[in-house]
C-alpha cells in the first residue's frame, strides 16, 4: 500500500477517529490541535503531534502543510475558525481539502471557500471517512470496535474469476466474506464454490490491521 501523508487539524472526536484509523492503516499523519491535553493524547498513535492554533497561519504554513495529500479541517464546532481555515489551507495550496461541518448551511459556506469535500459527523463518522480517502474500492464501513470493523468493497481485482476456496481470504488476511451483492442479489456466506465476478460488492469482517491488508491488495492491479 503506498503511503499517504494527512493532516488532521482539530484533534476531537471526529479528526481524533480520523487521525488514528489512517495511522493504523499505514500512514503518514499529523495531527494538530491548540489544545495540550488532546495532543498528548494522541501524540501515540499518530506519526507527528503538534500543539498549533488552528488560526496561527504562519506556524501551519511552517509545518510544510501544504505538501500533504491530504488535509482534514476537524474544527466543525467553530464555523468562523473552521471556514478561515479551510480558505488559508487552498490558498496556500493544499491539494485536498476535507472539511467538517455543523449542518447543511455551513457545508454550503465550505464548498464555496473552497473545500474538496464536506462532511457531516452525524453522517459520516471519522473512521469511515478515513477507509474512503485511501481506496477508491471502499463503498462504506462500519466501526465494531477499534479492532475490529465490517467493509462494503469492490472484489479485489486480483481474484476476480477465482473460486473462494482458492481465494481463501480468511486464511490470507484473516477476513470473513459475510456476504456477496451482485446486482440486486446478495449472497450470504457464499460457499468455497462461488466464483468471484468482476461487479461484485463483498460484505467483509475483520480486524483493522487485516482489512488495511485487504484495502491495499484490491488496489493492485
Amino acid at each position: 500500500m503506498a503511503k499517504k501523508q494527512f493532516a488532521v487539524i482539530g484533534i476531537g472526536r471526529f479528526g481524533g477517529g480520523v487521525a488514528r484509523t489512517l495511522y493504523r492503516m499505514g500512514h503518514e499523519v499529523l495531527a494538530i490541535d491548540s489544545n495540550k491535553d488532546e495532543i498528548e493524547k494522541i501524540m501515540h498513535d499518530v506519526t507527528y503531534a503538534v500543539q498549533v492554533d488552528a488560526l496561527d497561519f504562519e506556524a501551519i504554513k511552517s509545518l510544510g502543510i501544504r505538501n500533504f495529500d491530504v488535509v482534514v479541517v476537524g474544527v466543525g464546532s467553530h464555523l468562523q475558525t473552521s471556514i478561515l481555515v479551510t480558505v488559508q489551507l487552498k490558498e496556500l495550496g493544499v491539494k485536498y481539502v476535507v472539511a467538517k461541518a455543523l449542518n447543511d448551511l455551513h457545508g454550503k459556506v465550505l464548498e464555496k471557500v473552497g473545500a474538496d469535500r464536506v462532511v457531516y459527523p452525524e453522517r459520516d463518522m471519522g473512521t469511515r471517512l478515513a477507509h474512503h480517502l485511501v481506496s477508491t474500492n471502499v463503498i462504506d464501513y462500519i466501526e465494531l470496535s477499534s479492532e475490529y470493523g465490517i467493509i462494503e468493497m469492490q472484489v479485489p481485482e486480483v481474484i476476480i474469476g477465482v473460486t473462494m476456496g482458492k481465494a481463501d481470504l480468511r486464511a490470507r488476511f484473516g477476513v470473513t466474506v459475510l456476504a456477496i451483492r451482485r446486482g440486486s442479489e446478495v449472497i450470504v456466506s457464499p460457499g468455497a464454490d462461488h466464483v468471484f465476478e468482476e461487479h461484485d460488492i463483498m460484505v467483509v469482517l475483520g480486524g483493522t490491521e487485516d482489512i488495511g491488508r485487504l484495502e491495499a491488495k484490491s488496489r493492485i492491479k
